[in-house]
């Protein structure tokens, strides 16, 4: 499931990200995509390659990892994003919804630490 009015555009400073066409009220899911669950063994192949930076860490234990589907792997990070995400461990999906009011032309960003106001430091130079 994703919502129609999301499109890829250029960010002009992260690349590429998802914006909105209409506004988006606070709690709207707004995707919900279904990922494929690798191995360990995976991960640590993945992690050097260009895919590390699109790949989520994976299961409870967090000893796995998973490529997203959707729009997923397209949204950047924001350490005050305007959306958060859920991970499905048992269906093996990723859940993105507003935590606030999105506007008509706005991109969408979620904390890539997992909790959707989390500011630890991230792998890269992060805004």
């Amino acid at each position: 499931m994703l919502k129609p009015h999301l499109f890829v555009d250029h960010t002009g400073s992260m690349g590429r990200g998802v914006f909105t066409r209409e506004r988006i009220p606070a709690g709207t899911v707004v995707e919900l995509s279904p990922v494929i669950v690798m191995s360990r063994d995976d991960r640590i192949h993945l992690d050097k390659t260009i895919l590390h930076d699109y790949i989520f860490e994976w299961g409870k234990n967090k000893d796995r990892c998973c490529m997203a589907l959707g729009l997923i792997p397209i949204y950047n990070h924001s350490y005050k994003s305007n959306c958060e995400y859920f991970m499905d461990y048992e269906d093996e999906t990723i859940l993105v919804k507003t935590v606030r009011v999105i506007i008509k032309g706005e991109e969408l960003t979620i904390n890539y630490n997992g909790n959707w106001n989390d500011e630890k430091r991230l792998w890269f130079d992060a805004k």
